[in-house]
């Protein structure tokens, strides 16, 4: 999909972060909008900043409600006449440990971050049919490719998506419709702070956890993700890989696969041991 020019783009997740900056630049693009999002006071402020230069649709959904996702696609197409391009980004993250997460924050997170683009794909393929040409985007993650400790369900959502998506692909090869597999590396958006912490490494407070995120992990801006985005939309990539650190972590990983898996082990807890407070004992090593 070379030219985004009066395409209509919809988007899960859409009131802030990497959806919030993707609106911006399909807007730029000259691409209409359907946004989506539970938090309607963010989506608001997404409309403004996208301003008046394309047409622009908002929609209060839960994405782990099959039913307001359905009825969110019915609303786009009708309103916009149609739609080219599905964009399903909303996730949500979650510090438990797989042996203590209880199992409906477990339910919680598959949810949104795995039934969610279930939902989103079933629901605009319809209308995806319909058009010259059609996109799928779904948003993984790195770690959809290389797990780390005390983010498990986060990994298996994000792990499931891959799978899912590069099924549909295959489906999809002798279609009109593109599919497109996004794997950003770490981000800096409101993602760790709005995450629903219960248990981490050393028992590190969520305020330290936080802080370690954004100061050791985070370091790709939502723009440029976004920019990122929109450029593997544009060449019909299937696989968009998003910040240096996810493009470094998906080469070592397909190089040393079972190195990883153990390395990503100790150098998160190595990481984690920096923000315990108190300061671990001088003895206790990861």
């Amino acid at each position: 999909m070379k030219n985004l020019k009066d395409k209509v783009a919809a988007i899960t997740g859409a009131a802030s972060g990497i959806g919030r900056n993707l609106a911006v630049q399909l807007a730029m693009e000259g691409c209409h909008l359907a946004l989506s999002d539970i938090d309607e006071a963010g989506l608001k402020e997404t409309k403004r900043l996208v301003g008046d230069s394309v047409r622009v649709s908002t929609h209060h959904v839960d994405v782990a409600r099959q039913e307001q996702v359905i009825q969110f696609a019915k609303e786009a197409a009708e309103q916009h006449g149609g739609v080219d391009i599905i964009i399903n980004n909303a996730g949500v993250s979650l510090g438990d440990f797989l042996e203590t997460v209880p199992i409906e924050d477990f339910q919680w997170l598959m949810g949104i971050n795995f039934w969610g683009v279930v939902y989103g794909t079933m629901a605009f393929l319809p209308y995806l049919r319909k058009r010259p040409e059609g996109h799928v985007i779904n948003i993984s993650s790195i770690n959809g490719i290389l797990s780390n400790p005390n983010n498990g369900p986060y990994c298996a959502a994000k792990f499931a998506v891959k799978g899912y998506t590069e099924t549909l692909y295959q489906e999809l090869l002798d279609t009109n419709i593109r599919v497109s597999c996004v794997h950003p590396g770490g981000i800096k958006t409101q993602i760790a702070r709005n995450a629903r912490v219960n248990k981490t490494l050393y028992d590190v407070p969520k305020e330290k956890a936080v802080l370690l995120f954004e100061k050791e992990l985070f370091i790709t801006t939502a723009q440029m993700a976004a920019q990122i985005i929109v450029e593997g939309i544009k060449g019909n990539r299937r696989r968009i890989m998003v910040g240096r650190d996810a493009k470094v972590i998906d080469l070592l990983t397909r190089w040393f696969p079972k190195t990883m898996v153990w390395l990503s082990a100790v150098q998160t807890r190595r990481l984690v041991k920096k923000y315990a407070s108190p300061p671990l004992p001088g003895g206790l090593e990861a």
